[in-house]
C-alpha cells in the first residue's frame, strides 16, 4: 500500500549525507516539507540541493543518538537514518520513535514505519516501485526501465487531457459523458500521431472538433 503523506510545513530530518541519502531525500523535495540533512560529509548531489535552496545542511557528526534526537527543536515529524553505520541507524530510529517521529532506517525495513519506493519521475508522471524492502537494487532497475518507457508524446497527452478536462467541466454537466469523451480523445489515432510529432496545439484542435461533433448530435 502506497500512501502519499501530506508534509506541507512539516520537518523532515535526514541523518547521513551520502549518495543513498541523496536518493531518499529527493522523495521529499516536492512535499513542501522543511528538509534538514545532517552529516559530517555531504555528497555532491546533497550539496547541489542545498545550493538550489531545496534543503538545509548541518555539518556535524552524531556521537550519541539519544542526546542528538533529544536536542532537536522542534522535534521532526519524519526522521530518516541513512548513515553507513548500522548500529548508529538503529540507535537513531529508536530514539526518534521514542519522541513520536515517523522513522525510516535505510538498513532496517522491519523497524521503519514506512518504505521509500524507487520513484520514476518524468515530467508530471510519478510511478513508485517497491520490492517491500527486499531488493532496493531491483527497485532502482525497474524504475529506470519505466522511465525509458515514458515517451515525450505521453507527457503531451497529459497536457492535452488536463486542458480538455477543464473545458469539459464548464461545458458538459454529465460526468459520465465527460469520461467517455476524454477516453475517446485518449484513444484517437489522429491525436496520437500529432502528439508524436510534438504538435500539442493541433491535438487540442482535433480534440475540440470531436467534442463539438458530440455536442451537435
Amino acid at each position: 500500500m502506497f500512501i502519499d503523506l501530506k508534509l506541507e510545513g512539516k520537518t523532515v530530518i535526514v541523518v547521513g549525507g551520502g549518495s543513498e541519502s541523496y536518493r531518499k531525500t529527493q522523495s521529499f523535495l516536492d512535499s513542501g516539507a522543511k528538509i534538514w540533512v545532517i552529516s559530517k560529509n555531504f555528497s555532491s548531489g546533497i550539496t547541489k540541493l542545498c545550493e538550489e535552496k531545496k534543503i538545509a545542511l548541518v555539518k556535524t557528526e552524531v556521537q550519541n543518538a539519544k542526546v542528538f534526537v533529544e536536542s532537536l527543536n522542534p522535534k521532526p515529524d519524519v526522521f530518516l537514518a541513512i548513515t553507513d553505520n548500522s548500529k548508529l541507524n538503529l540507535e537513531l530510529v529508536k530514539a526518534a520513535k521514542s519522541v513520536g517521529c515517523m522513522v525510516y532506517a535505510v538498513d532496517n525495513p522491519a523497524l521503519s514505519d514506512f518504505i521509500l519506493p524507487a520513484v520514476a519521475h518524468v515530467g508530471d508522471v510519478k510511478i513508485a516501485v517497491s520490492t517491500s524492502g527486499k531488493s532496493p537494487a531491483m527497485a532502482k532497475a525497474l524504475r529506470e526501465r519505466i522511465e525509458e518507457m515514458i515517451q515525450p508524446e505521453d507527457l503531451l497527452e497529459i497536457e492535452l487531457q488536463s486542458h480538455i478536462r477543464s473545458i469539459l467541466k464548464e461545458q458538459v454537466s454529465d460526468p459520465n459523458l465527460r469520461i467517455k469523451l476524454l477516453n475517446e480523445i485518449l484513444n484517437n489515432d489522429n491525436i496520437k500521431q500529432v502528439l508524436k510529432e510534438g504538435k500539442l496545439r493541433e491535438a487540442q484542435e482535433i480534440a475540440m472538433k470531436l467534442i463539438e461533433k458530440k455536442e451537435t448530435k
